[in-house]
């Protein structure tokens, strides 16, 4: 029987000629990697051939559900994204939440794979077992936005639908996939999507899928509703991400004109606290969430009036990084790439390098310079319409310092090709360490090991192994709320997050999982991730994090210095191999299958 949760079968789609096939997925399968990022990186492993061009046909990209979805547990309303990046040439796998979730997961499937490539601009309709495509020509150029205004209008209300800006027709590598104004954003999914001629996926639900204890769902999913509402989301609730801000710049750790400082004068007039005086604000909650961390704020009238969902993370990038502090130029800095579709991050990251390189002289662009607003919506309208730098800018960081050489790769702020976020490194050395070895680069959503940083058990400027103990242990975690699907603001309120985890998975599924198996799964998942990496051409260098942040020490205002020298990084990664299981080059000392597996 298939357990409770699943429907036991991916839908794997060739939009080159439209046709479709039914992939089973036995009970060990989906024991094994559960759903979400976990059971996308084993589709990726068995569909996409190694080597695969990101942007070419044989490339896969696979809509991955989880046994959750569909349940009244709260957040669980989540997909994940996954392909190979065309940023990185590794894997990525963007997890966001949204009514697609639900109504993906009821066309009758655990995943929805897409390869090939159409003739013509297309829109995918999966419409519970009928799959077809259609004519996107009226759609072309617009934004994810717009088209999913308009699939829905020519298709029907009922379909959900997730769409790609012009950035993903035209290939940006870090485009982004975006729907209900949210966004599968790391990575370059919405290119990949693009090189398909897909400009947008519909669903349809057509059927219903049930676990195997409703009662039993039930009454977990009214008391974890009850702990959403306590003081572990109080943050998320009140101020939303954005209230990162304030804290990480006192703490000498906001990331400032391409990591050339760790704290901003500038910040107050981008806090929430200041915003929400300022342009008012207003709540929202993505679907089947009880906690409500969306703040939405108004940009000025004499910018259009327009409404835009602020999170620490585009702030950081497009504020702090580039030195702008003009709160209007950020938040419609924020508008442009949610118009474009593209990740906010890496645009603020490849900028911020192309700043520095002006003010260098390794770039002919007197008019790029750090705290200009104008020049940052400038050389975003340029990554939009390829005009002037951007082509380079495209690129992202990591390619385009190649191109321009002269030392700019020192200063490019990327691992493995993905812009860094908005931690410091040098004052978070757990975080150096989590971002450092991340499969998909640098990334704070899969290596939550800050929390260990700023928690107080540990001195944060003086990495060593229990640094590495911890970067493990967030990694691990991070890998199961993924694959659940969880949204990671719960996080706080488990009080026995392994045990209680295992609970729902059991509930759900009507297997008998507990603690220990759970942990076995997560620790597969993260190894699973790393050979398939291994697998694209991975390196044990790739492990690394850029040389600023190695040679380049922090004053911090404590009178503390900050320093993360290459000796201390080589001794927590060397300590990370050793923790995974690894051999001295980064590689499994033993066969992916030899991992503890489930034998029932």
């Amino acid at each position: 029987m298939t357990p409770g949760g699943y429907f036991g079968r991916a839908l794997v789609v060739d939009v080159t000629d439209g046709t479709s096939q039914a992939v089973e997925l036995d009970d060990r399968t989906l024991r094994e990697h559960v759903g979400g990022a976990g059971l996308g990186v084993r589709l990726l492993t068995d569909l996409a051939p190694a080597g695969v061009d990101p942007l070419g046909p044989d490339a896969p990209l696979a809509f991955v559900f989880s046994p959750l979805v569909g349940t009244p547990l709260t957040t669980s309303a989540k997909f994940a994204v996954v392909a190979k990046s065309p940023l990185t040439g590794m894997l990525t796998d963007a997890l966001a939440s949204s009514h697609f979730a639900i109504a993906g997961k009821l066309t009758g499937h655990d995943a929805i794979v897409v390869v090939g490539r159409a003739a013509r601009p297309s829109v995918l309709l999966v419409d519970g077992a009928d799959v077809r495509l259609e004519p996107a020509d009226g759609e072309v150029g617009r934004s994810a936005a717009d088209t999913e205004v308009s699939v829905r209008e020519r298709f029907g209300r009922a379909f959900k639908v997730a769409a790609i800006g012009p950035a993903g027709e035209r290939g940006v590598l870090y485009a982004t996939l975006s729907h209900d104004g949210r966004h599968a954003g790391r990575g370059g999914l919405g290119a990949v999507l693009g090189a398909k001629n897909v400009k947008a996926v519909g669903v349809r639900p057509r059927t219903k899928v049930a676990p195997a204890d409703p009662a039993g769902v039930l009454a977990a999913a009214k008391d974890l509703r009850t702990r959403s509402f306590g003081a572990a989301t109080a943050k998320y609730r009140e101020l939303g991400t954005l209230a990162n801000l304030l804290a990480f710049n006192a703490l000498s750790t906001l990331p400032t004109r391409n990591f050339q400082a760790a704290s901003f004068d500038g910040a107050p007039a981008l806090a929430a606290e200041e915003l929400a005086e300022l342009r008012g604000t207003t709540k929202n909650s993505c679907a089947s969430c009880t906690i409500g961390c969306e703040h939405i704020y108004q940009l000025s009238p004499g910018r259009g009036g327009r409404t835009m969902r602020v999170e620490y993370e585009n702030v950081f990038a497009l504020g702090p990084m580039c030195g702008v502090s003009d709160p209007d130029d950020v938040l419609e800095a924020s508008a442009r790439c949610d118009d474009l579709g593209i990740d906010t991050i890496s645009a603020g990251g490849t900028i911020a390098w192309a700043m520095e390189c002006a003010e260098k002289g390794l770039l002919d662009a007197p008019w790029l310079r750090f705290g200009d607003g104008a020049a940052l919506l400038r050389a975003l309208d340029e990554i939009g319409s390829g005009t002037g730098l951007g082509p380079l800018l495209a690129l992202g960081s990591r390619r385009a310092a190649a191109e321009v050489g002269q030392g700019s790769a020192d200063f490019a702020p990327h691992v493995k090709g993905l812009e860094l976020p908005g931690y410091e490194p040098r004052s978070l050395h757990a975080m150096a360490l989590g971002l450092a070895v991340n499969a998909r680069g640098a990334d704070h959503n899969r290596s939550g090991a800050y929390e260990a940083d700023l928690g107080g058990d540990l001195d944060r400027l003086d990495g060593g192994p229990a640094h590495v103990a911890a970067a493990v242990e967030t990694e691990d975690r991070a890998a199961v709320m993924d694959s659940l699907i969880l949204c990671k603001f719960l996080r706080g309120v488990f009080t026995d997050p392994w045990a209680e985890w295992a609970q729902l998975l059991s509930l759900v599924t009507g297997w008998d999982v507990d603690a220990a198996e759970l942990h076995d799964t997560a620790r597969r998942i993260v190894l699973s991730k790393r050979a398939y990496n291994i697998r694209e051409g991975w390196q044990p260098e790739d492990d690394w994090l850029p040389a600023r942040l190695l040679e380049e020490t922090l004053e911090m205002g404590s009178g503390r210095t900050a320093a993360l020298t290459p000796e201390r990084l080589r001794a927590m990664v060397d300590g990370y191999w050793a923790a995974r299981g690894l051999d001295a080059s980064g590689r499994p000392m033993s066969a992916m299958v030899d991992m503890p597996a489930y034998d029932g």
